[in-house]
């Protein structure tokens, strides 16, 4: 059987890390969106303050399964 996928385009953010970043906008669209796929990353950047990191950003590509129900 086929199926037919949606993407959208998340921005997470993080303390931590780029992967925390990633971890957490995945989190959170899973409690709204069903059979996530693929993330797929565009983008990574970092806010500085004080020549240190203080927050990480991850632009990506997240697909999940679409229904039609």
């Amino acid at each position: 059987m086929e199926s037919t996928y949606k993407i959208i385009e998340l921005v997470g953010s993080s303390p931590t890390s780029w992967e925390d970043a990633i971890q957490r906008a995945i989190t959170e669209a899973s409690k709204s969106l069903r059979d996530l796929r693929i993330a797929t990353v565009d983008e990574l950047d970092c806010k500085i303050e004080n020549g240190k990191i203080v927050s990480y950003r991850a632009r990506f590509r997240l697909s999940f399964k679409y229904e039609t129900d």
